[in-house]
């Protein structure tokens, strides 16, 4: 059943609260004592398990091997946080529950039923532990580790003792039997996810070593493999991560039956693949978010497929490039229908459980590091002080509520193609509101055959078939009545194509801003108490806040202050701080271009973007550097505020702007904006708002932030705007504008005129990914004096727009997002 589809507005303008009961303050299900550090360059969560009556935490560093000042947390039902002292950190993710021996394995802890922790250390069995898997000879007393760098063992459950099956790769001594050009054991580097049944166990790595793994998002990354005891089988050249089954965190009931699923992506799309029968068979799915890509492997984490459900009703949430995904428990190569998408989300989830009725995900949320993400629009800011995360507790239908489902994916991006080969299947069920964008790049005309599976049981048939002439684009909207859970293509001709789809979901569009964003301060508001921010270091673990007024739009501070884990904000004497935060923290100038018709970015490579304008006082503010643009406020993305709109920046090894999203819209001052604790933080209140929910007021009333996650920016208001490349712009004939935002917009339309005493003829193209070919979407001829009015069909969906004329003139090309 595809839920989104009936969940009423009402149920997301619902504040998200946690589900266990405690004495400790929250925000949006963020608590704030229960975040944790390490002196590392990251802070991430590697596994959340619930177990021996208390939820199991593990952070990780970014590359430890052997060891870290990261912990092992014991966290009680009031939320009552213990630190395990034997704690011995690194980079650990693998969890399993061994049934035999009734212990959760949880990094290089061995839990027991009653809470008692055994530790391996990291001199018995060195790497970065990524995943557990069930032995396939001996279950009943051993268990698989796995590393990250290709490390493998087998532990005794009852006496800890481990064999080195393959050398961890970050030994330097490492020689195994059959090194590829790297020097490891299998192709691509990073490895993820790991489990067994069928007679083989199962690996995956998501990213490539190399210097071009760092800048291009696109190049041959990863690999998913088997080992059946003796021999490597690499079974596909492309990034994976997760690595599970039915049986999820217990290993498959039935090992020699049940499915082994894996999920992935490349530059095209998201991956799934089923073992199942002794053959492995693959499936494609569209991505929410691009923030996610990078051939290195860094910006995934650790996506995961777990049951969620009660005892007795299985409910598997899949997460996967920033969206929550409904998957069947019951999913084969034979039995494929009922993946659905549920909502997209913002934050960087390493793990999650079902946990005293509620959700509890584990976060990545704050990185000192800050790694590969630097960016001029960010200016020379410094990252936060010390790295931290937090756990997020929601109620069990959030990942019904957050944001909309549009999504992207192709199956083809101008590559080669056979006649009569059919591609992967994509998914087809779960949107309202589908388009197909396909290019022919070759040099015949080519008829593409679309096929439908109606049930998921490989009952396919011919859906459409459309001519496209050479050298030429044209689009397909599928009607709601043509229904099927998959959908492949295939060409009567040898080509090079393009084919992607592009999913509406507007089920979830706000229209107006939620009331937990009261407080904070209008555009048009001339009374503001702002501040900058910075999460301190050196173990203080406290925000600080240089905290001022506006007159005028002209910041005038006001004190120092910092912010606690309990939330209380208050004045201090520290004229260092004051200064770092002053010179480290200023709002950069001039990274962006306000002119009449939009906003103009011009990246890191050179390559210029334009955006949608907003309130046109938010102009004035941003020339005068009174609101921050962009920061990095879930590891290795960002957030940008520009002209009235959050977007999620990707990292630019992922594309950068090429691949934005826009989240909402509003109206409101906000000067600065910083994660601390999970948090997601904001200055630019109005001046007399008390203490709230949401709203932390100093003890002596001069400072003021706002505090949530950052995943309620959803509840702001949908995307709107309007603008364009060209007003009154002297324009070259056949030279494009420069490309202007349009995907994941509601209702869009278009105004095309010109000065000229003769017809213009506009071409408009589209580009629907963000990576791939220009399409042509119309073109028109406009008289003088005319306006050319167009209103998109509501499931147009592309990425990128622009314009070119035949003939030299002075042109106007105006869209508006309502």
């Amino acid at each position: 059943m595809n839920k989104l589809l009936i969940i009423p507005i009402l149920l997301f303008s619902l504040v998200i609260k946690a589900q266990v009961k405690s004495s400790y303050r929250q925000f949006s299900g963020i608590y704030p004592h229960l975040a944790y550090y390490n002196n590392e360059g990251e802070c991430g969560t590697g596994a959340v398990v619930p177990w021996a009556n208390r939820l199991w935490v593990i952070s990780y560093g970014p590359h430890l091997p052997f060891g870290s000042s990261d912990k092992l947390y014991e966290i009680s039902p009031n939320l009552d946080k213990k630190i395990f002292d034997g704690s011995i950190g690194g980079t650990p993710a693998n969890r399993m529950i061994h049934k035999e021996s009734n212990q959760l394995f949880i990094g290089p802890y061995a839990i027991a039923s009653n809470g008692l922790v055994r530790t391996i250390p990291y001199s018995q069995m060195q790497g970065r532990h990524t995943g557990n898997a069930r032995h396939l000879t001996n279950p009943a007393n051993k268990i698989y580790y796995a590393t990250m760098e290709e490390g493998f063992y087998e532990v005794d459950v009852k006496t800890l003792e481990s064999t080195m099956l393959y050398k961890d790769g970050n030994d330097k001594h490492r020689d195994d039997t059959k090194p590829n050009q790297n020097g490891l054991l299998l192709p691509g580097a990073h490895g993820k996810g790991v489990y067994s049944g069928q007679g083989v166990m199962v690996y995956s790595d998501n990213g490539e070593p190399g210097e071009k793994a760092l800048k291009q998002f696109d190049i041959e990354s990863g690999s998913l493999s088997e080992w059946d005891g003796k021999r490597w089988k690499v079974i596909r050249r492309n990034q994976f991560t997760e690595i599970t089954g039915p049986g999820g965190i217990y290993g498959n009931s039935n090992p020699e039956t049940d499915p082994i699923w894996a999920t992935g992506w490349d530059h095209k799309s998201v991956l799934l693949g089923v073992r199942d029968n002794n053959k492995w068979t693959f499936f494609r799915l569209p991505k929410a978010s691009h923030s996610y890509d990078g051939a290195h492997g860094w910006n995934t984490e650790w996506p995961r497929i777990r049951d969620i459900g009660t005892a007795g009703k299985p409910d598997y949430l899949m997460t996967m490039h920033g969206m929550f995904w409904q998957f069947p428990n019951t999913f084969t190569s034979n039995n494929t229908a009922g993946i659905r998408p549920r909502s997209a989300y913002l934050k960087v989830i390493g793990d999650y459980t079902r946990w005293q009725n509620g959700l509890v995900f584990g976060c990545d949320d704050s990185a000192q590091k800050e790694f590969l993400n630097k960016r001029k629009t960010k200016g020379k800011i410094e990252g936060p002080g010390q790295s931290n995360s937090n756990l997020w507790f929601t109620s069990s239908n959030t990942p019904d509520q957050l944001g909309p489902n549009t999504a992207q994916g192709a199956i083809w991006l101008s590559e080669k193609i056979e006649a009569n080969v059919s591609s992967d299947p994509f998914l087809f069920s779960g949107w309202g509101k589908r388009i197909a964008w396909i290019h022919n790049a070759g040099n015949e005309d080519v008829n593409f055959t679309f096929e439908v599976d109606i049930n998921g049981k490989g009952s396919w048939k011919v859906l459409r078939s459309v001519l496209v002439k050479a050298g030429n684009a044209t689009s397909i909207s599928f009607l709601p009545t043509e229904k099927g859970e998959w959908i492949k293509v295939k060409s009567n001709k040898n080509t090079t194509a393009t084919i992607n789809f592009n999913y509406t979901d507007d089920t979830r569009f706000v229209a107006s801003t939620d009331k937990i964003f009261n407080g904070l301060a209008s555009i048009n508001s001339q009374d503001i108490s702002g501040g900058l921010l910075y999460a301190l270091g050196e173990n203080r673990r406290k925000l600080g806040i240089l905290a001022g007024d506006f007159s005028k739009d002209k910041f005038i501070e006001t004190g120092y202050y910092e912010l606690d884990s309990a939330m209380n904000l208050v004045r201090k004497n520290d004229s260092d701080m004051s200064n770092f935060i002053r010179t480290k923290f200023a709002i950069p100038k001039d990274v962006v271009t306000v002119e009449d018709a939009s906003i103009l970015v011009i990246d890191d490579n050179g390559r210029r973007w334009r955006f949608p304008k907003g309130n046109e006082k938010f102009t004035d503010k941003i020339s005068g550097a009174s609101l921050r643009i962009c920061r990095e406020v879930a590891t290795e993305r960002d957030l940008m505020n520009l002209h009235g709109t959050f977007y999620e920046l990707p990292a630019e090894n992922a594309d950068g702007f090429a691949k934005i999203r826009p989240v909402a819209s509003h109206s409101l001052s906000v000067h600065d904006y910083a994660s601390y604790r999970g948090l997601l933080v904001m200055t630019g209140l109005d001046k007399q708002t008390p203490a709230g929910e949401h709203v932390i007021v100093s003890n002596d009333g001069k400072a003021k932030v706002w505090a949530g996650t950052i995943d309620d920016l959803w509840k702001l208001g949908k995307p709107i705007g309007q603008g364009g490349p060209w007003k009154n712009t002297s324009v070259i004939a056949n030279i494009p504008s420069d490309p202007y935002l349009i995907g994941f917009y509601d209702k869009k339309s278009l105004k095309i005129s010109h000065k000229s005493n003769q017809a213009v003829t506009f071409k408009i193209e589209v580009e629907p990914i963000g990576h791939g070919p220009w399409m042509t979407y119309k073109e028109v001829t406009v008289k003088p004096n005319e306006t050319f009015e167009h209103t998109f069909a509501n499931d147009f969906q592309a990425r990128w727009i622009r314009f070119s004329t035949n003939t030299n003139c002075q042109a106007t090309t105006w869209l508006s997002y309502q």
